[in-house]
């Protein structure tokens, strides 16, 4: 170790193991390191960086109280509270497989297992160190947001042969800095030239990036897939496929996507939100339910845990309820009120009363309570929209729509709409999913549940045309939804002379078909799917 190095540093360690605390004090003084800060939470450490700056925060990963060292680091990045030019270093005794993946994600400087040596320690720090100093002037620019001067000063680095140690870790930055400066056709060029000489993963997901955004789709498809089956980058090749599907409009895709990818690292907020948006746009009720419990389970003790978490998982249970079969009402009721409970419970203090109110309107909705959701929703405040989130003014639109109340739903919902297009903090996926419900909304008259009702009323009384109506536009709202997909294809089987007739008649047999395939079926769906593909099958 570099002894002046050491001394001019500043380390901050975050541990709250005592033994472990007295190995590296004993450590790290042996190094010549004498400025040190020792805290054992993350409160406060958190109060700690935000009034003095650090060259080096040695962090445990496997944290036992409040928050962890995964959502210490995830806050303080997220904040900007991390300056580029500050090495962060996790240690921890563990090296299970979802910990492995957490730190090929969050990419911090280094990670040390328990137990390590001086030497190692002297090894492992010495070398980040001197590369934080080295890149000084640049990471100093991207802290303050001055690309182009990063740019520059990176390039000036890159020309001294003094710095050719560091050249590997200088030539991902640049890339990095042409992408933020906008420089795509340069940065494509750039990446090219270096996977000629060496095929570094950060310059394969870098060239994949630049041809999104060149529009060049094909050759990042290609790219991109290869890259998902390598592990040091298969997570951001898996995020740089969702938003290729995400940009073609193929949204049943990127889910798929995303969700592989929250298999692999699952403590990843943002993309369990992502699966979220997605499955309201896919109309995937289990899946958005599904997402938003996992939201509310790893953001707990983190910078996202809020309320609104709690309410959007017993809004989801809600939304699944109502398209399920009447046998698993009653369980999705039961985990949205558990939900609601937990939330009071997390915080006692929030002011919810009106988004609570619109919770039970739709429960008593779904336990055929209508006139009681009739009262409580005239109650509703329609006067404050703007002090409301987006999620509760959706929860509140479906409520209308539920109700028959239409045009105070399509109210609802081209005011979530004015206010996507004219904030940042709601992305492209939701603004297409408002728009998409008021569509649907505007032409689909009933509820989800209504209408499978009135589909198999309008069949049993023998008036195939209303019925034929009334099913497409339940599977258009529950495209999951088996039984429904199978009545539908019951009725274009029995309409059979008008099979193919049209390119929208085929693809909504496929999607039948598919959705009938991918799903469980009791004997009886079994013999009925049999007897309707062998019809199709012949006039096809």
């Amino acid at each position: 170790m570099n002894s002046q190095l050491a001394k001019d540093s500043k380390v901050l360690i975050v541990d709250d193991q005592v033994l472990a605390k007295g190995y590296m004090k004993y450590s790290l003084e042996e190094l010549g390191f004498s400025n040190i800060t020792y805290v054992d939470k993350i409160s406060l450490a958190l109060t700690t960086i935000r009034s003095q700056r650090y060259d080096l925060i040695i962090c445990s990963y496997n944290l036992k109280r409040e928050q962890d060292g995964y959502y210490f680091y995830d806050e303080i990045r997220t904040n900007g509270e991390l300056p580029s030019s500050t090495a962060f270093v996790f240690i921890s005794a563990d090296t299970n497989s979802d910990l492995v993946q957490s730190i090929i994600e969050l990419q911090p400087d280094d990670f040390l297992a328990k137990p390590f040596t001086v030497k190692e320690l002297d090894r492992r720090l010495s070398r980040v160190l001197a590369r934080k100093k080295a890149l000084h002037e640049v990471y100093v620019c991207i802290e303050k947001s001055q690309y182009p001067r990063a740019l520059s000063e990176v390039e000036l680095f890159l020309a001294n042969p003094k710095n050719s140690e560091f050249f590997p870790l200088a030539l991902k930055i640049k890339g990095e800095m042409l992408c933020a400066c906008g420089h795509f056709p340069q940065a494509k060029d750039f990446y090219l030239a270096i996977l000629k000489v060496q095929t570094f993963s950060w310059a394969q997901l870098g060239l994949v990036n630049t041809y999104l955004r060149l529009d060049e789709d094909e050759s990042a498809e290609k790219l991109v897939l290869r890259l998902a089956f390598k592990s040091d980058s298969q997570l951001a090749a898996y995020d740089l496929l969702t938003a290729l599907q995400i940009k073609q409009n193929d949204f049943e895709t990127a889910l798929e996507c995303v969700l592989m990818a929250t298999e692999i690292s699952p403590r990843n907020i943002r993309r369990h939100k992502t699966a979220l948006d997605l499955s309201r746009i896919t109309h995937d009720y289990e899946t958005q339910f599904d997402a938003a419990k996992k939201i509310v389970r790893f953001a707990k003790n983190s910078i996202h845990d809020k309320p609104e978490n709690y309410l959007n998982v017993a809004r989801a249970g809600i939304d699944y309820a109502m398209t399920a079969d009447e046998e698993d009402t009653d369980k999705l009721i039961k985990q949205a009120n558990e939900y609601v409970r937990q939330l009071k419970v997390a915080f006692p203090k929030a002011e919810l009363q009106e988004q609570l109110k619109v919770i039970n309107i739709r429960l008593h909705y779904l336990e055929n309570e209508k006139e009681k959701a009739r009262a409580l929703i005239e109650q509703l405040d329609e006067e404050n929209w703007e002090n409301e989130g987006v999620d509760a003014l959706l929860d509140k639109a479906k409520a209308f729509h539920e109700l028959g109340l239409h045009e105070r739903s399509q109210a609802v919902l081209e005011q979530i709409e004015f206010r996507c297009k004219n904030q940042s903090d709601q992305g492209e996926i939701f603004l297409q999913y408002i728009q998409q419900e008021i569509k649907e909304k505007s032409s689909i008259k009933y509820s989800s549940r209504e209408l499978n009702n009135n589909a198999v009323n309008f069949y049993r009384r023998g008036d195939i045309e209303n019925a034929m109506e009334s099913f497409t536009q339940a599977f258009t709202i529950m495209p999951k939804n088996a039984s429904i997909a199978l009545n539908l294809l019951q009725l274009i089987a029995a309409k059979s002379h008008n099979i193919g007739a049209t390119k929208s008649a085929n693809q909504l047999v496929k999607k039948c078909i598919k959705t009938v395939e991918n799903s469980v079926l009791n004997e009886d769906q079994q013999e009925r799917y049999h007897k309707v593909r062998s019809v199709l099958d012949g006039v096809g």
